[in-house]
């Protein structure tokens, strides 16, 4: 299939209506305030309750950088539903590199797990690997902790030639933390698809989610501006599902593929072969144009599939990116809650009591 069509390279640039989205969205429900990550409780006992795919929570952005986060355990400690990291593959460097925009070397909080080596230790500039270590650390340190995604920006996509492909992503999450994923195979169950299953309502409940984390794939924006590459991410990966699934080795694939980039109706439809549509039941775009009016998010909820909205921050009226007021941050929350995303993100790292946010999707 060609990978390079008018619908894949005009979808990033994907805009809505500048239509305000309304703020009074009915009750908020969100924490009081920060508390020890282990200590957190869901929101109300109707978000208890509820499936993965019925809540709203809050993610930061880039979450791997200092000036951020001292480390990234420190982001894990905020109590965000969502953090993000960054990868690069290419052979202008070794290994999976975490950076923002350093394709040849690691730039980021990750300590390797640093902790475990003593008082006043300090490691940062860690592989994707060292960033995996301390999130099993973390983990470790806090049984029960409420699910956490890691959303994966795949910089510059993956690099199978060069040992940095699907399988061996798969190896290296499985090695590093084993239990503490949720699996497609997990969500997909007796059904034989992710989209089958989700829309029978597949997600587990919040509870049964405690001390797991999810990653999700997209592709990066290198990739995506590349127009040498006509394998993305997101398909390369699909791909690697329905190959598993179809040899019964689904339980060895660690992480969902995203559709990337808001768009009305179906995306999956313009983008995908009809056998790859059914692995992909997370979308990720921008807030804006999914709260501007022209598409029909309901459509999302509805089928059980996960709503990322990212750069919250942006939907009319526009508040701060970092430090808003925190009524504010609260109030678009809720009110993206009520235009049914599933995670709301932004740079908001400085309101762990916005962050540690989980309220009931789609009121």
């Amino acid at each position: 299939m060609s990978r390079v069509t008018p619908a894949r390279r005009a979808r990033s640039a994907v805009t809505a209506g500048a239509a305000t989205l309304a703020l009074t969205a009915a009750a908020t429900v969100a924490l009081a305030g920060p508390a020890p990550a282990q200590d957190r409780q869901p929101s109300s006992p109707r978000a208890a309750a509820a499936t993965y795919a019925q809540t709203t929570g809050v993610g930061v952005h880039n979450a791997y950088e200092k000036d951020k986060y001292a480390t990234f355990s420190e982001a894990l400690d905020s109590g965000a539903s969502l953090l993000e990291l960054d990868v690069w593959t290419s052979n202008f460097g070794s290994g999976w590199r975490v950076s923002h925009s350093d394709p040849f070397g690691n730039s980021n909080n990750c300590e390797n797990a640093a902790a475990a080596l003593g008082p006043g230790a300090t490691a940062a500039d860690q592989s994707f690997d060292g960033c995996l270590a301390d999130l099993r650390a973390w983990h470790d340190a806090h049984p029960g902790h409420a699910p956490v995604m890691l959303k994966v920006e795949m910089k510059d996509g993956f690099n199978d030639k060069g040992g940095r492909g699907p399988d061996e992503f798969d190896a290296l999450l499985s090695e590093r933390l084993g239990d503490a994923l949720l699996r497609p195979s997990d969500v997909v169950g007796d059904h034989a698809t992710l989209d089958e299953a989700v829309q029978a309502g597949g997600w587990p409940e919040r509870d049964a989610m405690a001390g797991k984390f999810l990653f999700e794939l997209i592709p990066g924006t290198v990739e995506e501006g590349n127009p040498a590459d006509d394998l993305w991410t997101d398909e390369e990966y699909a791909t690697h599902l329905s190959t598993l699934a179809a040899d019964n080795r689904l339980d060895q694939a660690a992480a969902f593929p995203a559709v990337h980039g808001a768009e009305a109706g179906d995306p999956r439809e313009a983008r995908y072969e009809e056998a790859l549509r059914p692995w992909f039941v997370v979308f990720d775009g921008d807030a804006k144009a999914y709260a501007g009016g022209s598409i029909d998010t309901r459509w999302y909820r509805e089928r059980g599939y996960l709503l990322v909205m990212t750069d919250a921050h942006n939907v009319d009226p526009p508040i701060d990116a970092t430090n808003p007021e925190e009524q504010q941050a609260r109030d678009r929350v809720t009110a993206l809650a009520a235009a049914h995303a599933s995670f709301a993100t932004s740079d908001w790292y400085p309101l762990p009591q916005v962050l540690s946010m989980v309220v009931p999707r789609g009121e």
